[in-house]
Parts: structure tokens; sequence; C-alpha cells
């Protein structure tokens, strides 16, 4: 997310695009309550306001869970047609934060011993790969180790915009992938990996990666407002808009979008509430044994062009260092109609989950936006220290 290209940015997050200015707006905090006994977040809402009154985002929120209890503060707008606040109850797209869940059903069938992580691709799904297939393990497409070119790097989607009402099936998108030039480096995010991953959950199963994710981990932890959208373009609910900047360079509502490009690697709608349940569980334990969870945190440097400087990335799991010490563990993604999340936990079990209805287009936005996420994990630790 430090990188500012079409291209880069559209990889991490299943797509993203630059966008327009907002006007600016100054950031809310929550109703104190019995739950926040550290007091204000002045670190936080000056960190959203940085992004809402200076980088010209339309909005932004994060919820927090730690020492502090569960707090929020927003800035700016969720609806620029009503002028409706950001809340952080709203529904939201969030992008490639899927792929944490994709990981942890497949780990889960590791731990099940219904497939390994060291078998190859072609094991599981013959051909699929072609001669690659035959090298390429499972632990491989969790890791973005595997080689793969990423569909959405090519030349027909720098304009995702003209894509967004389109119906996408795995096979279309992992066979055009093949088509493109295959990466220099070690690593590179792609989101045929994940693709891939999904077929390989069916085979083993025999139920689609979207049920299997539904029964083993939204359903049971309770994720009520966490869903597969397949081909309904609108979200359900109350949700935060979305915004990007059309080729004439106009600012356009982007939250009516087809997400069946992004699959099993980027479809997912949620709240933030849900998410920061779902990351406290799985880094918790809560959903893998303790064997498969150490797995899924064995990293590897990450291009910092397609994440960020001192990022690594795992087995669907990113890590990042910390200010106030230690790493965060999670996921970020972003869409091309402009939602961008984050969810991550950080040393005490302190999570927070982070929200944009817009994507940063700047340099000076991205690094504000990588503040927010660090001032929120850390405000818990100073000030309760």
């Amino acid at each position: 997310m430090a990188t500012i290209s079409a291209k880069s940015a559209l990889a991490l997050s299943v797509a993203a695009i630059v966008l327009a200015a907002a006007p600016p707006a100054s950031a809310r905090s929550s109703p104190p309550g019995p739950s926040e006994p550290c007091g204000r977040h002045d670190e936080v809402r000056r960190a959203l306001t940085a992004l809402t009154a200076h980088d010209h985002i339309a909005g932004a929120s994060v919820l927090a869970d730690g020492p502090c209890g569960r707090w929020s503060e927003t800035a700016g707008t969720a609806d620029l047609g009503t002028g409706r606040p950001m809340t952080t109850t709203d529904r939201l797209r969030v992008g490639s934060v899927t792929k944490t869940f994709t990981a942890t059903v497949v780990l889960q069938l590791a731990a099940e011993h219904r497939l390994s992580l060291d078998a190859s691709v072609a094991h599981y799904l013959p051909g699929t790969l072609g001669d690659a297939g035959k090298y390429i393990t499972v632990r491989r497409l969790l890791r973005h180790t595997s080689g793969l070119p990423d569909y959405l790097d090519a030349p027909e989607w720098e304009h995702p915009e003209r894509l967004r009402h389109r119906h996408f099936e795995p096979r279309e998108l992992i066979a055009r992938a093949l088509e493109l030039p295959r990466p220099q480096q070690s690593w590179h995010y792609a989101t045929t990996n994940y693709l891939v991953l999904g077929l390989i959950v069916q085979q083993v199963t025999g139920r689609s990666p979207e049920t299997e994710i539904g029964r083993r981990i939204i359903e049971p932890l309770g994720l009520r407002d966490t869903y597969w959208p397949g081909d309904e373009t609108r979200i359900r609910g109350r949700y935060s808009h979305s915004y990007f900047a059309s080729e004439d360079g106009r600012r356009v509502d982007g939250t009516d979008w087809n997400t069946t490009f992004g699959g099993v690697g980027g479809a997912l709608v949620s709240t933030q509430s849900d998410l920061t349940r779902f990351a406290d569980a799985l880094l918790g334990g809560r959903l893998l044994p303790a064997p498969q969870l150490r797995e899924m945190q064995q990293t590897v440097a990450a291009d910092p062009d397609r994440l960020w400087p001192g990022a690594r990335y795992g087995l669907g799991l990113i890590s990042s260092p910390l200010s106030c010490g230690g790493v965060w563990w999670g996921h970020a993604g972003t869409v091309p109609g402009g939602h961008r999340a984050l969810v991550a936990v950080g040393p005490g079990g302190r999570s927070v989950a982070v929200a944009l209805d817009q994507v940063p287009d700047t340099l000076r936005a991205e690094q504000d936006f990588q503040d927010l996420v660090d001032t929120s994990l850390c405000a818990s630790e100073r000030t309760s220290a």
C-alpha cells in the first residue's frame, strides 16, 4: 500500500484506482463509556483528520479493542450524496482481507489431513496450471511464492470500471493469468494464487470454497454482517458508499460493482466489528490448532512495491512492524470502487479494523493511512502506560 501505481494497488487489493478529492471533515469520536478507561485518543483523531482534511479521503473510521476496551473514531462522510457521517458499523467491501478467510480454511483442511501444504497443485487439479502445476505447492500459493502472474496485471484491468458489471469465473481468470509473462521476483502478490486455492478446497471437500468459509468461519463466529455477494452489485443493509475517479477525472460512486472477479481472493462484504472478531479468533487460536497457526505466521519478505516497507507475508497473513514495538498480524484490501479495509492484531491482543471509502492516490496519503493503523494499535499502549 506504500505504492501509488495503479497496477500495484490493484494487485494488493484485488483492484484499486486513483481517486479525486473529497471535502474536508474533522474527526469524531464515539461517546465514552465504561469500556473506555484509558481516555481520549487524540493521536488517532489527528491521523483520521490528516486523511480526510489533508489527503481528501471522503471518509475514514477506526474500531479498536484492547486494554482500553472497545472504542472507535471516525472522520468524514459515508455518503456524499446525503452527507451522512462515516461510522464503524457500515458494511463495506473488504477486498483482499478475504484471502485470510480462505487461507484459514486451507490450513484447517491441512490440520484434518485432507490436504498437504507441500503437495503440488497438479496432485489436486491435474492440468489446471500446465507443467507449472507439478512444481507449485499449496504452501507457495498461500505465500505468493508460486511464480504465477496476476490476472489483474492484464491490460484490460488498467480501467477496471469498464468491467464493473461483468461476471467472472475463477477458471477464466486463472487461464488469463497464464497468458501473461511470469514475474521475475520470487515473491509476487497475485490473486491468481487464491483462486487456485479455492478450486483445491472445492476438489477436496466437494463443496464450493464460499460454502466452506461460511460453515467453518462465518457461521460459527456469528459474523452476521459478513457475506458473499455473488453477482449482486448492491451491498445489502446499511453500508458506506465508495468513490473513485473516472477516466475523465470526475469522482464517481463506485459502490455498486460485480466483484466475482475477486472470488475467494477478494469478494467478501463485512463490517469492522466482524473483521476484528474474525482476527481475534484466528490469532487467539480458536480457528486453527497451534501447529497450523505457527505455519501461517512463517513469513517471507514482501515486495515493498506490492505492500509497503517492512511488511512480510505468511500463509495468508501480513506482518508489519509497529512504532511501539512488536508487529501486527492481519491483512489489508481494497476494491476498484474505492473501499479499503485493514484488520490487524498487535501485541497483547490489541486489535483494530480500519475502513476508508476512497483509496489514497498519493504517497503522502498512503503514509498517512499506514500511520493511522500504527497509531490506532499503539494508542492503547501509550494511553495505558
